[in-house]
């Protein structure tokens, strides 16, 4: 995060995430006398959406371990008069609560920001009830390939393997596909039920536009440039920002897909296996 202004950071975070958060809302199911978590809460969607919806009888806590996310969830809980929610500082692999204390589980768009996502789905078997429901959302490898295609041609005229492959694995390491999960959650102690597949798009009038984005500029392009030698890094971004510009005139404006998915999971009676699956 480039900025110190919460709001400034957090105000892209619903705009990203509401499509994957509509899905889980659209998955889960809700009664009486639940306790809930949400994974990753940032600044609170769908948590107090959840919590809302569920009810005086329901409780729902969230789990984020920034401190920006902390202090804003909660004046949205204050604000909004919000009774039946909590947020507390932690992480996914170490959850601050007793073994089978949830009835459902969610996390939207986070479980692929977590450290160890073994770790994670392991607590999440622990903290989760006999039968509970767990909804999660990702976004898929696929995600801004459009970028992605002119980033390796890029790097493939100027003859950079290394940083090819070290392309594939950040988007490995942060974007897991559709099998891999499923095989994770499977042997960490969750039933697949559903899988739906689905997408949205952003689109700019021209790569330049694309590069200035607030989101883009402070959530991937670290990550994008670490990529490649600092000496290299203007020279290599100054030739995609031009393609993507020439895409953008040719097909009057440039588009980047986000594809992904919704997991509907529960979980099993028995404990999870410990061997998961390996890229």
């Amino acid at each position: 995060m480039k900025s110190s202004i919460p709001s400034l950071t957090y105000d892209e975070l619903p705009l990203w995430s509401a499509p994957f958060g509509l899905a889980i809302l659209d998955t889960i199911r809700l009664k009486p006398v639940m306790n809930i978590l949400d994974i990753g809460s940032g600044s609170g969607f769908p948590m107090l959406e959840i919590a809302e919806r569920a009810g005086a009888s329901c409780k729902v806590y969230g789990v984020d371990p920034a401190d920006d996310a902390i202090l804003m969830v909660n004046q949205k809980i204050e604000g909004k008069g919000i009774r039946n929610a909590q947020i507390i500082k932690g992480i996914a692999e170490k959850l601050p609560f007793k073994d089978n204390f949830f009835e459902l589980i969610v996390s939207n768009n986070g479980l692929n920001n977590v450290a160890d996502q073994e770790k994670a789905l392991i607590e999440c078997f622990r903290v989760g009830r006999k039968g509970a429901q767990m909804v999660i959302t990702v976004n898929l490898p696929e995600t801004m390939i459009e970028f992605y295609e002119v980033f390796e041609k890029t790097l493939q005229k100027i003859g950079m393997k290394e940083e090819i492959r070290k392309m594939k694995d950040h988007i490995f390491e942060k974007r897991k596909p559709v099998e891999y999960l499923k095989d994770l959650f499977e042997k960490t102690g969750f039933s697949v039920r559903d899988i739906k597949l689905d997408s949205f798009r952003y689109r700019f009038v021209d790569g330049t536009a694309f590069f200035n984005h607030y989101l883009i500029r402070n959530y991937f392009m670290p990550s994008w440039l670490s990529i490649v030698p600092a000496s290299s890094r203007k020279m290599i971004f100054d030739e995609i920002e031009n393609t993507l510009n020439k895409i953008a005139r040719k097909k009057g404006e440039l588009v980047m897909t986000i594809p992904f998915v919704c997991i509907d999971c529960k979980k099993y009676l028995t404990p999870p296996r410990r061997q998961v699956a390996k890229k």
